[in-house]
């Protein structure tokens, strides 16, 4: 706090200098004096008889406020609404009412200004999908994931290549004023090129075995970027400004991504080390769709920055692509220097969300035996087997409980260009105990619509 200079202390220092120079130099002192006044008017301030209470929150009795404000100089005086208060001409500091009521509580003491802690109006908890997304991020983490997170910016090349499945397509990217490093002036479409330098660096620095994720935004522009002007400052928008910005805004869905490299386990005795493949992407992925309690349709896929021969895409039931598991390409992995087999996942969470038709649902347990029958289809080679194994729960009906491939046998036995896919289904009623006619008939049902939608002919 700065109290000013008092303007009325130059006479009495200016005279106790000149005692000064008379008393100890020998000096002379002249019967003149010459005064340059330069001060101001007194400041008075209207003190409300209640505002000190309701600005510090203490009942201060009007004896109290009187005599502390007197007691720092200044002059109260009391009127019929509160009090007219001088300030003295040493504390140009007290201006306003509020200057009064800090004096006043300073020299109280501020400890005893009770206190109390404020209560937090009763809120709505995390959105349904905030909650998925937590559970989502908690399973990947109980299963040894490790939750990183990446700069989102990224070169064009990154986003290139990542974002779109053809190579030499063009994506267009949401592009930053004023970048931190002209080589990564763009945000990020993609997760995986930013989990990619986390996994460079920790290679870097001497670990070998990683399985790491990220939970995050993307930025998903659409055909127009930005908006042609600015709404000026002072004033709300009106609907049709704020429709109009928010035109400019560019998507930004949560994606869920990891990338696996190395080992499950060093080697130990009696155990080999297992390296990690596609199929552990592939349950990475699994599990977060398991969380939401959907279930999600893997075929064989193809993207620019995956192995030719080792990519699952991830679809939803209605067919919408929601991201793709696998190995990245040999190509790819001898660029950014990682090792062998690396596997990476990504999926559009927001889009798998979207998908899910609300809390997921028990399935009943029943107390009657169920019956199990395996088939085998041969199918060409190219129907994925999540296809064949649609159909079949298609065409077996409500007694289907479970239905599973087990085996895909191409071989001796088999026509060249034709595979053989084995399924295990296992039946159930609600209400009694299955016969084996009743099975066989759903069975025959299910192979009924496997052959008429693929070819498949039962082998035996």
């Amino acid at each position: 706090m700065n109290a000013g200079v008092d303007t009325k202390l130059q006479p009495a220092a200016a005279q106790r200098a000149v005692e000064l120079l008379v008393e100890l130099a020998a000096g002379v002192a002249d019967a003149g004096v010459t005064d340059v006044v330069i001060s101001r008017e007194p400041v008075v301030i209207d003190l409300p008889r209640d505002y000190v209470a309701n600005r510090i929150g203490v009942e201060y009795s009007p004896e109290q406020i009187v005599n502390t404000l007197t007691e720092i100089g200044c002059e109260v005086e009391a009127t019929a609404t509160g009090y007219t208060v001088k300030a003295p001409s040493w504390r140009n500091d007290l201006l306003a009412p509020e200057d009064l009521a800090e004096e006043i509580a300073r020299l109280d003491g501020y400890e005893n200004i009770p206190y109390t802690l404020p209560v937090a109006p009763a809120g709505h908890g995390y959105t349904t999908e905030q909650a998925a997304r937590r559970r989502a991020a908690n399973a990947l983490a109980a299963a040894g994931l490790t939750e990183v997170f990446a700069y989102p910016f990224v070169s064009e090349e990154a986003n290139n290549l990542w974002s779109s499945p053809t190579a030499g397509e063009k994506v267009n990217s949401v592009r930053l004023a004023n970048p931190i490093s002209s080589a990564e002036g763009w945000l990020r479409r993609s997760l995986l090129p930013g989990l990619t330098e986390v996994l460079q660096r920790n290679l870097s620095r001497g670990f070998k075995n990683l399985k790491i994720f990220e939970a995050g935004r993307v930025f998903i522009p659409g055909e127009r970027q930005g908006s042609a002007s600015i709404p000026p400052l002072g004033e709300r928008p009106s609907d049709e400004v704020l429709a109009d910005l928010n035109a400019g805004i560019p998507e930004q869905p949560v994606y869920f991504s990891g990338l696996f490299a190395g080992a499950e386990h060093e080697p130990m005795p009696g155990t080999q080390a297992r390296a990690y493949d596609w199929r552990d992407a592939l349950d990475a992925a699994r599990l977060i769709a398991d969380v939401l309690g959907v279930e999600i349709v893997i075929a064989q896929g193809t993207h620019q920055a995956f192995h030719p021969g080792r990519t699952a895409q991830l679809r939803t039931q209605d067919g919408q692509t929601i991201g793709y598991a696998g190995e990245l390409h040999p190509k790819l992995l001898q660029t950014e220097n990682l090792p062998e087999r690396t596997c990476a996942f990504e999926v559009n969470f927001t889009a798998l969300f979207a998908s899910h038709s609300g809390v997921p649902q028990a399935s009943p347990i029943y107390g009657y035996p169920a019956a199990t029958q395996d088939v085998a289809l041969v199918v060409d080679e190219n129907i994925p087997a999540s296809e064949v194994a649609q159909a079949l729960r298609d065409g077996a009906g409500e007694l289907l409980e479970d239905l599973r491939v087990f085996d895909d046998y191409r071989g001796q036995g088999v026509e060249s260009g034709k595979k053989s896919l084995a399924f295990a289904m296992r039946f159930r009623a609600p209400d009694r105990t299955l016969t084996a006619e009743e099975a066989s008939a759903s069975r025959e049902a299910a192979v009924a619509v496997a052959a008429e939608r693929f070819g498949a002919v039962a082998r035996v």
